[in-house]
């Protein structure tokens, strides 16, 4: 029943267009009732986005699976394969798909929300695994991002080939790429600055304003003028 009603509604966005289709057509054209569509696909969006719930689904107990043995970067790498793999396992249906999402703002800002999805999975297994390093946070953040930027790029240059040649080899290399950049680097730990401590001598008695300025004088003396 969700593979006869994807498959309907592709068939329809491609003849009528997307925003000329609506789910009353989809639903007619696949022999089943409104109420069969929503119990799949809560908006007319989903269904041009089948299989991201199964997928995130998949990527974030593949990441929960994982050790503390494991390279986290590498980890992630190997996680946003999953995303590669749901794509190459129908590539006629993925390029309809990226060539139907150009065309349809609504579908562009509803694909970058998966997006936005797939990269805080990605993001809070790294804070986890960082969670005692200095910046870890940060670190998290920027490596998820930069993983999805070359997903992505890769995904995207393959499937403007119309699914030509093999999309992993390009997505590997993307990947090879900020595994180099990040993978595997050790991370200082956080070094407290000493503070500086003055010690002034002063005669019992003195006026506060004779303390401030010897005080002054001191730190004056010891920074220098270039500091």
């Amino acid at each position: 029943m969700r593979d006869a009603l994807v498959a309907a509604a592709f068939q329809l966005f491609l003849e009528r267009g997307y925003e000329q289709t609506t789910v009353d057509d989809i639903v007619a054209l696949a022999g089943v009732g409104r109420r069969s569509f929503f119990r799949y696909f809560p908006s007319k969006e989903d269904v041009v986005f089948p299989d991201h719930e199964r997928c995130l689904s998949d990527m974030t107990a593949f990441l929960a699976d994982g050790s503390d043995d494991d390279e986290p970067v590498r980890r992630v790498c190997d996680a946003a394969r999953l995303v590669l793999r749901m794509y190459a396992e129908n590539p006629t249906f993925s390029v309809q798909r990226y060539r139907l999402t150009k065309q349809v703002p609504g579908l562009r800002a509803y694909e970058l929300s998966v997006v936005w999805r797939y990269e805080r999975a990605l993001a809070a297994y790294l804070r986890r695994r960082f969670r005692a390093r200095r910046d870890g946070t940060l670190q998290a953040d920027v490596i998820a991002a930069a993983v999805v930027a070359a997903h992505n790029n890769a995904l995207r240059s393959w499937l403007r080939s119309d699914g030509e040649g093999e999309a992993s080899a390009a997505v590997d290399h993307a990947l090879a790429y900020v595994q180099s950049a990040f993978g595997g680097v050790p991370v200082p730990p956080a070094v407290e600055q000493p503070e500086d401590v003055v010690v002034v001598v002063s005669r019992r008695g003195a006026p506060l304003w004779r303390v401030v300025q010897e005080i002054e004088t001191t730190l004056g003396r010891d920074r220098g003028p270039a500091d």
